[in-house]
């Protein structure tokens, strides 16, 4: 399925083609003898190519322009655009001396584009020089002839990189190659020497403006250093300078000094309100660490022990009252008396150190406000010092830098370098380049082929007109029932061809559609068909007339009857008369009696007769329906012919009384769209459209091939009689 589909999509384009083969032939041969005549009248042009490395090397500083900051993304185009910058076109003209003697590379030679070119500017430049013409005239035509030579040089030059490397091509075309290799080669020295002018010219610049930089920061430095000065005398700031050192570590002692001295006041007044709560109770006093440690107290400690002992061992010698034991208490007692005495005296040291302790952290404390105090003052100071020493040192490091770059600078404008390097100069081009007559001929060759194929199926889309009778079936789903071919009215008259050559290849046409028409109902023919068209000229009255014979020659009786009240021509057709017809039967004006005899047996003929004022209202009115049932009880066929559809509603009119109607459509004229339009108005009326006859055809320039041979199938009379 897929491979049928193919070859008959295939077979489209080739009828296409066979169709429009005189678009095709036409564009193909105005293209090719277009491209010949342009390739053969040529000038040949000549092209010399030099080569130059264009490196990106990292430069000062103060040279990073024009293109050549190392990290500028856009470095080899700018390279580019000065290569082809009308200032080096200048230049080529000026060290070839061109606006002297560029006419003498072409010589007498006058032809070409660049012969047009040389006229051109002979003619706009060269003038005869008067006795009265004076130097300043001579010296602005020499200019206006340099500039003018100059851009068209610019305009010329071919710059082109060569692919993964720095190495860059530098083109010139000329008709004649002399001149293109001496531009060549000149382009790139004078593209140098452009970059060393640049490079010199901005140096200059930039010392210039160093300079005047370099002297008014000298100027702010000066004052800097006098503004510095004068506060370092005001502020007495060498002693401050030397207090900056010293005031932080005071501070650092004081702080760690006083955090020691709050220790131990703490410590102190812990242990002091303890030994509060025993001055009356000596003996818990003792349980107190610092008492208990006392060595005084601890002797008397020990001395207290033996001297009880001693109480104990006399009493149980002597009794209370004996002097012995008298004197023991009284000895006992002294201890005891001295060992209050001391814990007192530890009780009063304790309270001296919390006091000492207390009055050292609260001195501690006093002098490291006051030193802090001293060190913000001094701090202030030597702030304000810091900011005016860094504006110095600022000052002069901006100095001593702009000095570096103008000594600097001044080594650069002395010895200039390049990135630049011609590695090859241009040879003298042996052939042209231009034109190339083996490419230009096969390109017009294949655009003319191509561009022809192009052209005819752009003209077959937009020619919207019937073509083949497939199309008009696809399109709107009606049978076509023949196709009559196109002929030139001077060769034959075809409007009853089926009547003078029963045999020839149109009458042959019709007996198709004669065949088509008496075979498009199952059960029998339609009796009563209209005829019409979408516009005038399309063929209605031809066909009427060549169907009506055809139907008539094969034994049917046929009544043809022209319907067409506005242009009718079927009278003059067979050269009858039309006083009287179908307008005058219809208005009541003559009787029934207007059938007339056709020109062969079988066929009767009823004329428009005279064209009425009111041809619609006419053919709506209820006598010719009963016109019409009569006659159909009479004849086999009764063919109507009618006025077309889109400009008069008299065949809407017949198309809704008749059977069936036949819509006749001119091959190349008649548009799909008027055609559609036809359909749509038939449907909205319910009239039955039996199907299309496409007229006129040109079969030279059909792409529906097996017509031909249609018209030949039915190769007797007999054969289609039914």
């Amino acid at each position: 399925m897929n491979t049928e589909e193919r070859e008959i999509h295939l077979r489209d384009y080739l009828r296409v083609i066979e169709k429009r083969r005189f678009t095709v032939i036409t564009f193909f041969v105005v293209v090719f003898v277009v491209v010949l005549i342009g390739t053969l009248t040529s000038t040949p042009v000549y092209q010399a190519t030099t080569k130059v490395l264009i490196e990106k090397r990292d430069m000062p500083v103060l040279m990073m322009n024009y293109g050549y900051n190392a990290y500028d993304p856009d470095f080899y185009e700018t390279q580019y655009q000065l290569i082809r910058s009308v200032s080096v076109g200048r230049r080529v003209v000026e060290i070839l001396q061109l606006d002297k003697n560029y006419d003498s590379y072409f010589g007498n030679d006058s032809g070409g584009i660049f012969g047009g070119i040389k006229a051109l500017v002979a003619s706009a430049f060269t003038s005869k020089i008067q006795p009265k013409q004076n130097q300043a005239q001579k010296d602005s035509e020499r200019e206006a002839r340099a500039d003018m030579l100059g851009r068209m040089i610019s305009a010329g030059i071919v710059v082109s990189p060569v692919k993964n490397s720095k190495i860059v091509d530098i083109s010139y075309l000329s008709s004649n190659p002399q001149l293109a290799k001496a531009i060549a080669d000149t382009v790139a020295a004078a593209y140098i020497e452009e970059l060393l002018d640049l490079n010199m010219s901005s140096a200059r610049h930039i010392l210039q403006w160093m300079t005047k930089k370099a002297e008014e920061e000298r100027t702010r430095l000066d004052n800097s250093e006098k503004a510095l000065q004068e506060y370092t005398r005001s502020k007495n700031l060498v002693t401050v300078e030397n207090k900056m050192t010293i005031i932080p570590q005071q501070i650092s002692q004081l702080n760690s000094q006083l955090i020691t001295a709050e220790t131990k006041k703490t410590e102190m007044e812990s242990l002091y309100n303890k030994v509060k709560e025993v001055t009356r109770n000596h003996d818990a006093a003792e349980t107190i660490s610092v008492i208990a440690t006392d060595p005084t107290v601890q002797s008397l400690r020990q001395q207290i022990l033996q001297a009880e002992q001693k109480v104990m061992e006399l009493s149980q010698k002597f009794g209370k009252k004996h002097p012995t034991m008298i004197r023991a208490n009284e000895d006992l007692g002294i201890l005891k008396a001295k060992r209050e005495q001391e814990i007192r005296r530890v009780i009063d040291s304790v309270k001296n150190e919390y006091e000492l302790a207390k009055s050292n952290e609260a001195n501690l404390r006093k002098m490291l406000g006051e030193t802090k105090g001293e060190a913000l003052n001094v701090n202030e100071k030597f702030i304000e010092y810091e900011m005016m020493n860094r504006e110095v040192e600022t000052n002069r490091q901006l100095y001593d830098a702009l000095i570096k770059r103008i000594k600097e600078q001044n080594i650069t404008e002395q010895v200039q370098s390049t990135n630049v390097a011609i590695i090859e100069k241009a040879e003298l081009p042996g052939s042209p380049v231009k034109p190339r007559k083996a490419l230009n001929v096969l390109l017009g060759l294949i655009v003319g082929i191509f561009g022809g194929v192009g052209m005819a199926f752009f003209v077959e889309y937009l020619d919207q007109t019937v073509k083949s009778p497939d199309e008009v079936e696809t399109k709107f789903g009606m049978p076509v029932f023949g196709m009559v071919p196109f002929f030139a009215p001077k060769e034959k008259n075809v409007e009853n061809i089926v009547l003078r050559e029963p045999t020839s290849t149109f009458a042959e046409n019709y007996k198709v559609i004669r065949t088509a028409l008496l075979l498009s109902s199952p059960e029998k023919p339609p009796k009563r068909i209209l005829v019409t068209s979408t516009g005038p000229e399309e063929g209605k009255t031809v066909t009427s007339v060549n169907l009506a014979a055809a139907i008539a020659q094969s034994e049917h009786r046929v009544l043809l009857i022209d319907a067409d009240l506005r242009r009718p021509r079927i009278h003059k057709i067979f050269s009858l008369e039309n006083n009287k017809g179908l307008s005058t039967c219809l208005a009541g004006v003559s009787d029934d009696d207007i059938i007339q005899k056709g020109p062969i047996r079988n066929l009767d003929i009823i004329t428009s007769g005279p064209i009425p004022p009111n041809p619609s209202e006419l053919l709506s009115s209820q006598r010719l329906q009963q016109m019409m049932a009569a006659f159909a009880e009479k004849y086999d066929i009764i063919i109507c012919d009618s006025p077309p559809l889109l400009t008069v509603t008299d065949s809407l009119v017949l198309g809704r009384i008749l059977d069936g109607t036949i819509v006749v459509a001119r091959a190349g004229k008649t548009t799909y769209e008027l055609l559609g339009k036809s359909m749509k108005l038939l449907g909205d009326l319910n009239a039955r459209v039996l199907g299309v006859v496409i007229n006129a055809l040109d079969i030279k320039k059909s792409s529906y091939y097996d017509f031909r041979y249609h018209t030949y199938y039915y190769t007797s009379d007999d054969e289609t009689k039914l």
